[in-house]
């Protein structure tokens, strides 16, 4: 999934989630999914109605969006990119004490400068995404 769809996306998620509900066997990225599928039980309701693939998000939380980043972060720590994200994670961690409030803290960040580089149609800024995370950890 290097760069899928909207569609493809919501449905990615919405499968992982039918296949737990299901107690069918869950592979590869779909572990990852499901474990911060089951840490928004907020979002549990919300994928067992199928109308929501559907649905679009202006003024309220856009739960695929959110469920994305943290994807998106946990790639980034096993990886270690950019260079660097994975020591301000640690950083950021010990200060909160708690994984999934120091994740909601970095995705924030990486929201962030996602949205600098969509809006100045420029590629992601690595730089400011390190600055920021650094700056939270403080």
């Amino acid at each position: 999934m290097f760069n899928p769809s909207r569609e493809q996306v919501r449905e990615f998620f919405f499968e992982v989630w039918r296949k737990y509900r299901a107690g069918l066997p869950i592979a590869g990225l779909e572990g990852l999914a499901l474990e911060i599928v089951l840490l928004h039980p907020e979002y549990h309701g919300f994928l067992d109605q199928e109308k929501n693939k559907e649905k679009d998000f202006v003024d309220e939380g856009n739960p695929f969006l959110h469920m994305s980043l943290h994807l998106a972060l946990e790639e980034q720590l096993s990886i270690d990119q950019p260079a660097g994200v994975r020591l301000r994670f640690e950083t950021l961690l010990a200060r909160k004490g708690d994984r999934h409030d120091a994740a909601h803290e970095a995705i924030e960040c990486l929201a962030e400068v996602m949205w600098c580089s969509q809006k100045d149609k420029a590629p992601p800024d690595a730089g400011l995404y390190l600055e920021c995370l650094s700056k939270r950890a403080r």
